[in-house]
């Protein structure tokens, strides 16, 4: 098994920042679909956060490729990555809790590791794989509530949709190590956000109409925090702290989103989230350590 790299000090603060700024992600989009429709506050999110990090490729003079084909992966990047998802959890938002959704987002890493174990021979399910995706199935069933699947009212509905965002979420991480490997990542970020706001923006226009400017002060400033920080500054400390910390470590961002989330809907919305919810985050948590091996590092030490 691969060890984790070390966390600096510097390492620690980037990771918790980005963890802290996701997990308010989900709160910020909540306030903003008070006021906004779901499609109008996805185009928002992505149109803003393109232009953003266009200007951060512009200043940095990092080389633009001509390939239509790479442009082309760009397109269905954001339609994986950002168009397909941010809309399914914006309309599930509306129905059930934000630390809820934050819990089933988590379930991106679980899907992740069954796709990419599908589709490339080198990310076979090895035996601890398996148990950790089995146990972040069940935590997620467990956070679900099987009951909830006897019923398709709204909120069971939301949550298949949160959930099938994830799923699509999954597809995005194989296309991009597909065929976008070759991009610098800022400019991958660009382009595939490039890509959602081409499908988003006139389907904004065509569900939702021309979008009112005339918006209540906490709309903007929800939208200038899950468009400016949480999209565009979020996708550009990501990289950051993929290189300080390695892609092993970033499991433990997926990890603190949640509680971060669950805190915020608490103390701002005042949403209340069952003890089955908690404990179905509990056990997706234990699929994700287990998946991340680091567990078992710990284990052999303690002997």
């Amino acid at each position: 098994m691969t060890p984790q790299k070390s966390l600096s000090a510097r390492a620690w603060f980037e990771l918790l920042l980005l963890s802290a700024i996701w997990g308010a992600s989900f709160l910020s989009i909540r306030v903003a679909l008070d006021e906004v429709p779901v499609m109008t506050a996805v185009a928002h999110r992505v149109f803003w956060a393109a232009l953003i990090l266009w200007a951060y490729v512009l200043i940095r003079r990092i080389p633009v490729p001509r390939d239509p084909r790479l442009w082309g992966a760009c397109l269905v990047m954001g339609l994986l990555n950002n168009a397909i998802p941010f809309t399914l959890m914006a309309w599930g938002q509306l129905h059930i809790e934000t630390g809820l959704t934050s819990i089933f987002n988590a379930a991106t890493a679980i899907f992740g590791v069954v796709v990419a174990s599908i589709i490339f021979a080198d990310e076979r399910l090895t035996p601890n794989r398996i148990i950790g995706v089995l146990i972040g199935f069940a935590g997620v069933t467990v956070a679900i509530g099987l009951e909830n699947l006897t019923q398709f009212d709204l909120r069971s509905m939301a949550q298949i949709a949160i959930l099938l965002g994830t799923v699509s979420y999954a597809f995005a991480g194989a296309w991009a190590r597909a065929k976008m490997s070759s991009l610098p990542p800022q400019l991958a970020a660009a382009g595939m956000l490039t890509g959602s706001t081409i499908i988003m923006v006139p389907l904004a226009f065509i569900v939702d109409g021309a979008p009112v400017m005339a918006l209540q002060t906490d709309t903007i400033l929800a939208i200038g925090y899950y468009a400016i920080i949480a999209t565009a500054g979020a996708y550009l400390l990501y990289y950051r702290v993929l290189a300080m910390a390695g892609s092993g470590n970033l499991m433990l961002c997926t990890l603190l989103v949640a509680p971060v989330a669950i805190i915020l809907g608490v103390l701002v919305r005042n949403e209340t989230l069952s003890p089955q919810a908690l404990a179905g985050f509990g056990l997706l948590a234990l699929g994700l350590l287990i998946l991340d091996g680091r567990i078992f590092v710990l284990l052999r030490k303690s002997h």
